[in-house]
């Protein structure tokens, strides 16, 4: 089962990590993607790294705040938030896929998600 953790409330301007981990395979196969979606609005692409050459991609609206990467060891890929906003407030998704891509259809194993809120 695929597992996305590290949510929870932080001040505008702070930081966290959140975790995409599992222990039924290895995550190094595939293509990693982090999604979010808020209350009343589409699930998004935030970022995505790929398996081959863990390049990486990131929706504009993330791009200089966060980071994804992997830690092979761990079997674990990491979403560093930094510089948070209230328009990051969502509950963020991991999925695995072949490309890594922002297009959610491309994702076929999805985790339950981890609630980020941003509030002062």
């Amino acid at each position: 089962q695929l597992q996305a953790s590290g949510g929870g409330l932080v001040q505008p301007g702070g930081s966290l990590r959140l975790s995409c981990t599992t222990s039924g395979f290895t995550l190094d196969a595939y293509a990693i993607g982090w999604f979010r979606q808020a209350p009343g609005k589409e699930r998004e692409g935030v970022a995505a790294i790929s398996s081959s050459d863990g390049s990486t991609r990131y929706a504009d609206s993330v791009k200089g705040r966060f980071t994804i990467s992997r830690h092979n060891a761990k079997n674990t890929v990491y979403l560093q938030m930094n510089s948070l906003k209230p328009e990051d407030t969502a509950v963020y998704y991991c999925a695995t896929g072949r490309l890594a891509t922002m297009i959610s259809r491309y994702y076929n194993y999805w985790g339950q998600g981890t609630q980020v809120t941003v509030s002062s």
